[in-house]
């Protein structure tokens, strides 16, 4: 078992991908690249407005340690936004899940290998062992394939464990594309506004029954809903 200041550097560090053909590298490495300039390049042009910082402070105040938690299509901006904050992201155990993590760690995240498909629980388990060494988390609570915008149950464990609260946020862009797969990821175009809502934090209470853990889940669906809703409503009310 590695001690736990040899696990906080291993989420820090690119993987070794001895296991993959040299294709399989070369590919990793490149898309890996171009995914870190993309959303480096892209995000230095955005303008952003902030609507709930006061959310994220209370947080800090009470000494407490954040859990990001958002939709899947939003992610582009996410990562740019609170990027060099030593996040631990849940990234998955495959071939696309390698170049997302040296991607983000690339950016400032580190990278816990497992998701809700594969590797989730062991994953989760070394999430709570990182923030209990004083890590902020941050998951996609929908990913990594769906269905979109209904939210797992991932992140409320995680509060259930460690008694640190959920952070519910969404990013709303004024001018982008979508892409066409199963959560219509949004890629915002250069010089493009953008609004980021910060919800109210979310606690879920040590030792909570099933049912308990069910209507936090529940909660934080309908924070996150309604973040999205105040978004949309802020991006169609400029146009």
């Amino acid at each position: 078992m590695l001690k736990k200041s040899e696990k906080i550097k291993q989420v820090f560090k690119f993987a070794d991908l001895s296991k993959y053909t040299f294709k399989q590298r070369l590919t990793i490495r490149l898309v890996e690249l171009v995914f870190y300039l993309l959303i480096s390049i892209i995000g230095k042009t955005i303008r952003f407005e902030i609507d709930g910082w006061e959310n994220f402070e209370q947080i800090e105040r009470d000494n407490k340690t954040p859990i990001y938690t958002f939709w899947h299509n939003r992610i582009f901006l996410s990562t740019y936004f609170w990027r060099k904050r030593r996040i631990v992201v849940m990234t998955s155990q495959s071939l696309d899940g390698e170049y997302i993590s040296r991607c983000i760690q690339r950016l400032g995240y580190g990278a816990s290998r497992g998701s809700s498909t594969r590797g989730g629980m062991k994953s989760l388990a070394e999430m709570i062992q990182l923030m209990n060494e004083g890590l902020p988390t941050a998951l996609s609570i929908d990913g990594p394939k769906g269905p979109k915008y209904v939210a797992k149950l991932g992140a409320t464990l995680l509060a259930e464990k460690t008694g640190h609260p959920i952070l519910p946020f969404s990013v709303e862009i004024k001018n982008f594309w979508e892409a066409k797969n199963w959560d219509n990821l949004q890629i915002p175009k250069p010089f493009s506004r953008a609004k980021l809502l910060i919800g109210k934090p979310l606690y879920v209470p040590n030792n909570s029954n099933e049912a308990e853990i069910e209507n936090k889940r529940l909660d934080l669906q309908n924070a996150l809903d309604e973040l999205v809703k105040r978004g949309v409503q802020w991006r169609e009310s400029e146009n």
